[in-house]
């Protein structure tokens, strides 16, 4: 992190080591205790205030991600350069992938489901009480880990998934594991109300029931096989045939923990087409001197240009720093209105398209980008 960005981040995230831990040995402590207790004062939590706008709705559970493309611009990344600096994405877990691949100084998760930033409270507090890949899907599927978990730093990502398929639970283990998970998330010092809580258990609860079976869900409309399982996510691989999770090697898992440690993962409750996160976002991230390396949009311009508002999308782009590295990654799905993308790999209902940030606003203020088709099409780098 530069030494600007540091001096201007840094007094807003009091580091939580700082912060007196919850031990792990309370795991039985009552959920009424915890909640009764006073806020704990935190900079975490007032920077997610600070950035943060109202919710909104969005027609999708959105606990795993459905792109099974989403590692296959890794080594373009690579290729290019795309490293360091601060991140942007939406959704859930698919950005800890990017994240350890990229290795930026900061990171930024926006999205306008209120339930996202709690799923990230959530994994955060996995993440914090994890000490390998190992525990944190222990703690995250409510499965008992093995016994020596140092022996498992260096497991291929099959053997955890095998382990995980067949690893025993109990309801008094899944009590346990989440009254450890909700004293830890009580430390953060978002303030929660009993909705909030409501739902948080309800996500962990998700992936405790479904496994590695757990599916990505949509709301009013039939379910679709194509949608991956957390197991396929896992084990999805890049355009060069390698397994890119951040799950796949402990390096990778060790430099997102460090990152979610050091509270330079926050989650933000915004709309990417909203009066008020996104420039926010930009103008700490400017003021530290800092440049944003990647947007992560997944699909989320589909709906910005149906509804409307990709003209206030884009006055957003426009507040962010960016300069010739700078990309933009988002994901493309063939539907009624669209034929197949000529990025498209066979096999994959989704593409993983990457674009210049900067082309991106150039084709826009040149008048290029007159429809969804143009802005997925449009100087989009091949991925070979």
């Amino acid at each position: 992190m530069t030494d600007r960005l540091h001096i201007l981040v840094l007094p807003l995230l009091a580091a939580l080591a700082c912060t007196p831990g919850v031990a792990e040995d309370t795991g039985q402590r009552h959920v009424e205790t915890a909640v009764a207790a006073a806020p704990v004062d935190s900079s975490f939590a007032r920077l997610i205030a600070r950035l943060s706008e109202p919710g909104g709705y969005f027609d999708t559970d959105n606990l795993i991600s459905n792109e099974t493309s989403y590692l296959h611009v890794l080594p373009k990344l690579r290729e290019l350069g795309v490293r360091g600096g601060v991140y942007l994405g939406v959704g859930p877990a698919q950005n800890f992938s990017y994240i350890a691949a990229i290795r930026p100084r900061m990171a930024f998760i926006v999205d306008i489901r209120r339930d996202n930033m709690l799923q990230h409270l959530l994994f955060k507090a996995i993440f914090s009480l994890s000490y390998n890949r190992a525990e944190y899907l222990s703690l995250l599927l409510g499965r008992r880990s093995p016994r020596d978990l140092r022996k498992w730093n260096g497991k291929s990502i099959e053997q955890l998934i095998v382990y995980y398929d067949n690893a025993p639970s109990s309801p008094e283990l899944r009590s346990a594991v989440w009254n450890r998970l909700f004293n830890r998330i009580v430390v953060f010092g978002v303030p929660l109300s009993r909705d909030d809580i409501d739902k948080i258990r309800k996500i962990h609860s998700s992936f405790v029931t479904a496994g590695l079976n757990l599916r990505f869900t949509s709301f009013n409309r039939p379910p679709r096989n194509y949608y991956p399982t957390l197991r396929q996510l896992m084990l999805e691989t890049d355009l060069n045939g390698m397994h890119g999770s951040f799950l796949a090697t402990e390096n990778s898992f060790q430099f997102v923990k460090q990152m979610e440690d050091q509270d330079r993962v926050i989650p933000v409750v915004g709309d990417l087409a909203g009066p008020h996160a996104i420039k926010a976002i930009g103008k700490l991230v400017r003021e530290g001197n800092e440049t944003v390396t990647a947007f992560y949009t997944s699909n989320v311009e589909f709906y910005l240009w149906g509804n409307g508002v990709f003209e206030q999308f884009m006055r957003n782009i426009k507040s962010l720093p960016v300069n010739e590295n700078s990309v933009v990654i988002r994901s493309y799905f063939g539907n009624f209105r669209f034929g197949r993308h000529p990025h498209a790999v066979p096999g994959y209902y989704s593409a993983q398209l990457l674009q210049s940030l900067q082309q991106m606003i150039n084709d826009y203020d040149a008048g290029g980008i007159a429809s969804y088709w143009d802005l997925v099409t449009l100087n989009s780098i091949p991925l070979r």
